[in-house]
């Protein structure tokens, strides 16, 4: 089970309520269904069920009370609870047999069980024991002290079943409980936890949550999870995360969303991080005829990316039930990969063609290069900015990772600050550490959105002269592009030692470079990134992105592939000094046309995926360069 999302492996995925009843499919138990879905699901090539022991089926509750409204008793309805290791954990034997019939047909049909423990919330409504429904789930010690109790029971029960690969502490849990500090989320979390970890240490442990922050001290936080579970988790929909929804869903922004989010949060976590539900969110954001070239794209990225699994939410279609939440939730109606009748969906066909691929590659992909870090500080919106520097450095052909300002720094050529707010966004020990860093020969890439940052007139070579809160407009030209910015202050600088690279039309400096030591200083008065995160379609008509590709030309000297566009993203993944794998995506919406450029003395040895002489929109195309002669 050590195995379980290893490095450089991928595995397909989708999240599982039976096709019949979701959610009431324990009550409704139907295992003949169960298994014909499993068929189903395996012969379109899924190897990976995310499945949901819900809650209030699992541990049924009710407190009775005396006199006052006194506690008295625990019992399964008017039941006492009976004298048994389940009893003792308020648990209900008939779900747990009903649990071990799924796990034996996953096993049977070769599926490998994430299971979500503590599922007391699921699309749009909380489903608590009845005992428990006027009680904070999250920081009341009398419900925690019952969820413990049957997650050890639980994961007791079911340790020694071949079919499970991992336990999940639960469907965003982060959902269920009203506005917990970060420590109460964190006690829970431990609590959680290291129930899994006495009952059964062999397996990992999934974070489950979603909509994590970076920002050190609030609940529910990145590093936080990172430190108590052993594998992070993104549940990335256009619609809901923040900012994503601004693009159409078929398009570059939201299609690196899912590779983007969960390497924000592996960096930042360092923890692996995988795609634990994603989609399009239904036909009415993004059609059914379209959804299967999101799914393509979004797939080769992940991987390519080493994301390590990605899971669909969900199985099938819904839009048959009316129970809550169905009857709640349009939204809920139309995610499946399988219709209820078992037929799939464009984007299932995308993950069974993928599958087939993989199949057909054969072998784990090397790691990819990585030049720059992204480093994420204090006071802005850390999702915002990390987001556009990831794409803005694709469009460029730069792969970065994530840190967050205090903590250690990679050993890479090139250092992004970008957006950077505030009067404390970083602290001096880290700013020092940082300018050794590019003193020793690394390159830095500063953008300003309203930051103080001292000791910046003498590392970039320039004077502030002014700085203004002004929200006025401004425009600059920057090679072939017209960059306009909406910026909460605007400073006017003049060059010490810097080089000017850009002027806005008053003829100030916005874009400078200057030597430090070694190294190199790039500095941009506006906060690029923020503005291009807050405006919509951005990321589809490039222009920006050229500020990226002056920073990093010197980083990205080995390289050994170009892209003829800033629609396609590529990875390079060396296999040894004369060999690299490339991975080349199409985030646009139209065909590329001899999309690479070799460097002198490369030349393509293999073609395992896609025409290297036309890429399709948003499809990808691997291949295996060598080198020839000495560049």
């Amino acid at each position: 089970m050590k195995s379980f999302l290893s490095p450089h492996t991928f595995q397909l995925g989708c999240n599982y309520w039976a096709s019949h009843a979701a959610t009431g499919m324990w009550r409704n138990w139907q295992p003949d269904i169960v298994r014909a879905d499993f068929n189903a699901l395996r012969q379109n090539g899924l190897q990976l069920l995310r499945v949901f022991p819900l809650w209030s089926d699992f541990q049924p509750l009710h407190l009775l009370t005396g006199g006052g409204g006194y506690p008295v008793e625990f019992r399964f309805g008017e039941t006492p609870l009976p004298d048994t290791p389940a009893g003792h954990a308020g648990v209900d034997e008939t779900m747990l047999d009903r649990f071990r019939q799924l796990a034996d047909l996953a096993h049977e049909h070769g599926f490998q069980l994430i299971v979500g423990l503590v599922t007391g919330w699921m699309s749009g409504r909380l489903f608590l024991p009845p005992a428990f429904s006027n009680r904070n789930p999250i920081t009341d010690p009398v419900v925690i002290q019952w969820e413990v109790r049957f997650v050890r029971h639980f994961v007791e029960t079911f340790k020694d079943h071949p079919a499970i690969a991992a336990w999940d502490l639960g469907n965003e849990c982060n959902v269920m409980g009203q506005n917990p500090t970060a420590e109460q989320a964190w006690l829970w979390t431990a609590a959680i936890s290291s129930a899994i970890r006495a009952a059964d240490p062999s397996r990992p442990i999934v974070s489950g949550m979603h909509s994590l922050t970076a920002e050190p001290g609030q609940a529910w936080g990145i590093r936080d999870q990172a430190e108590l579970t052993d594998i992070l988790t993104t549940h990335p929909y256009p619609i809901f995360t923040p900012h994503i929804g601004r693009d159409a869903a078929n398009t570059i922004r939201p299609i690196l969303h899912a590779t983007a989010e969960s390497l924000y949060y592996a960096g930042i976590g360092g923890k692996p991080c995988f795609a634990e539900e994603m989609g399009t969110t239904g036909p009415y954001v993004l059609a059914d005829s379209l959804a299967g070239e999101f799914a393509r794209a979004s797939l080769f990225s992940l991987w390519a990316h080493d994301c390590r699994a990605v899971m669909w939410w969900c199985a099938f279609d819904q839009l048959h039930l009316e129970n809550a939440p169905y009857d709640w939730c349009p939204v809920e109606h139309e995610l499946g990969l399988l219709t209820r009748e078992r037929l799939p969906k464009p984007a299932m066909q995308a993950f069974s063609a993928f599958r087939r691929f993989l199949d057909d590659f054969g072998r784990p992909l090397p790691s990819r290069t990585i030049e720059a870090a992204c480093i994420l500080t204090q006071g802005q919106d850390q999702w915002a900015v990390a987001d556009a520097a990831f794409i803005l450095a694709k469009q460029a052909g730069l792969d970065v990772c994530f840190r967050m300002a205090d903590q250690p720094l990679p050993d890479v050529p090139l250092y992004l600050l970008p957006s950077m707010r505030g009067l404390n966004s970083i602290r001096r020990r880290h700013w020092l550490s940082l300018l050794e860093r590019i003193q020793a020969g690394a390159a830095l890439y500063i953008s300003l959105d309203d930051a103080i940052l001292s000791g910046l007139n003498e590392a970039a070579g320039v004077e502030m002269l002014t700085r203004a809160q002004a929200n006025l407009p401004f425009e600059y030209t920057f090679g072939e592009s017209v960059i306009r910015s909406n910026g909460a202050a605007r400073f006017t600088l003049r060059p010490t030692r810097a080089h000017i690279l850009a002027r806005d039309e008053t003829g100030s400096p916005v874009f400078t470079h200057a030597e430090y030591g070694k190294g190199h200083i790039y500095l941009l008065t506006h906060p690029l990134e923020l503005e291009q995160t807050l405006a919509s379609g951005a990321f589809q008509h490039p222009g920006a992105h050229r500020i990226y590709q002056t920073i990093s030309q010197i980083a990205c000297a080995n390289r050994a592939c170009r892209a003829a566009s800033a629609g396609i993203g590529l990875t390079e993944h060396p296999i040894n000094d004369a060999e690299r794998i490339i991975v080349a995506i199409n985030y646009s919406g139209e065909s590329c046309d001899n999309p690479l450029t070799l460097a002198h003395g490369w030349e393509i040895s293999q073609v395992h995926y896609g025409n290297p002489r036309q890429v399709r929109a948003r499809d990808g195309l691997v291949i295996t360069i060598k080198k020839t002669v000495e560049g």
